[in-house]
């Protein structure tokens, strides 16, 4: 068996589909701000991109505002707010609220205002799954989009944020979602394009890759591909479990995306662990991939009140559409005979 890739959170390998779209856009010609027919045909494409995300989220096409991902997205939806939010949001979110909402030990946020709220749908390190309240000022739906069924018109939020390379789109590429009548000061001005939210020239073939990632990332959610992705979790879980009474399962418990496992060996630090199941074959992570190269323990995990210790011994096995059952099992024999490995040399 070759290297096994289980850090889909962080970023999920580009779909055929997401390819050869942005493969199409890159002989398209003229600039989309362009009235002749070469702009209007590349103006065309964005358009038909937006449609899919926006059909893909449950949202209305002149909802979706493109830009290079979600940390600017968060940008632009958040500077000049005053948003309430809890510690355990990713950072490009925390780096704009204030992290005073509390948590509790399954992972969920008790919200006081929905209002002047952030809230993530789903945690990128543990996969817990959020309630999300109605009049919710802004949702990060990057996790969550594509992996579980998704209405941005129903829930009652005003503003989300997604990003096309966590369901196998192009990395570079996102979008703010805004809820019909609400609108946002541009952070990038000079040109009138994404309705003057987002001024520069758009990078179509990235948007085109987004666009047909998302249409094919609703389809296989339609038609129940996660639950195989779940059934495999509880596989992994399981045989963990099983192996090691060492192995603590974070959020267990609550509802989560149906792919992600948060892994905490206490003592054994997160970063370590990712490196000897690197040079075993397996690409895991230690938390979020933005957090990646940061030696500090998890603030997500302390959040949710483990100590110092138990959150920086934590790594995240992210599951993919197309993991197997053997990459699974291969996974849990490598990580127990590196765990007892470990064991052994601290009794």
């Amino acid at each position: 068996m070759g290297r096994v890739y289980l850090d889909h959170n962080a970023t999920t390998p580009l779909r055929a589909e997401a390819r050869a779209a942005m493969i199409a856009a890159m002989d398209v010609v003229g600039n989309p701000s362009s009235v002749h027919a070469e702009g209007r045909a590349a103006k065309g494409v964005i358009e038909a991109a937006r449609a899919n995300v926006a059909e893909a989220l449950g949202a209305q096409a002149a909802d979706i505002v493109f830009v290079s991902g979600a940390t600017e997205a968060a940008a632009l939806a958040m500077a000049g707010r005053a948003l309430q939010t809890a510690p355990i949001e990713h950072d490009a979110v925390g780096a704009w609220g204030d992290g005073s909402l509390a948590v509790d030990a399954a992972g969920r946020v008790d919200v006081i205002d929905p209002a002047r709220t952030a809230l993530q749908a789903a945690n990128s390190e543990t996969g817990v799954i959020q309630a999300l309240p109605k009049g919710l000022a802004l949702s990060d739906m990057t996790q969550a989009f594509g992996k579980v069924p998704l209405a941005f018109d129903w829930s009652g939020v005003d503003m989300a944020l997604v990003s096309a390379h966590k369901l196998g789109g192009p990395k570079g590429i996102g979008a703010l979602v805004l809820r019909r009548g609400l609108d946002v000061p541009p952070q990038l001005k000079g040109g009138g394009q994404e309705m003057g939210r987002r001024a520069g020239t758009e990078a179509i073939h990235l948007i085109a890759g987004f666009g047909a990632a998302a249409q094919a990332a609703s389809a296989d959610l339609a038609a129940g591909k996660w639950a195989r992705v779940e059934q495999l979790r509880t596989f992994l879980e399981t045989h963990l479990e099983a192996g090691s009474k060492e192995t603590i399962l974070i959020g267990k418990g609550a509802e989560r995306l149906p792919n992600t496992t948060c892994i905490v060996t206490p003592g054994w630090k997160g970063e370590t662990q990712v490196m000897a199941l690197d040079l075993a074959g397996f690409a895991v992570s230690a938390g979020s991939a933005c957090s990646s190269g940061k030696v500090r323990a998890s603030g997500v995990l302390r959040a949710m009140g483990l100590n110092e210790a138990e959150a920086g011994s934590a790594i995240r096995v992210s599951l993919g559409l197309d993991t197997t059952e053997a990459e699974v099992a291969a996974f849990c024999a490598a990580f127990l005979k590196l765990q007892a490995k470990h064991l052994a040399r601290a009794a």
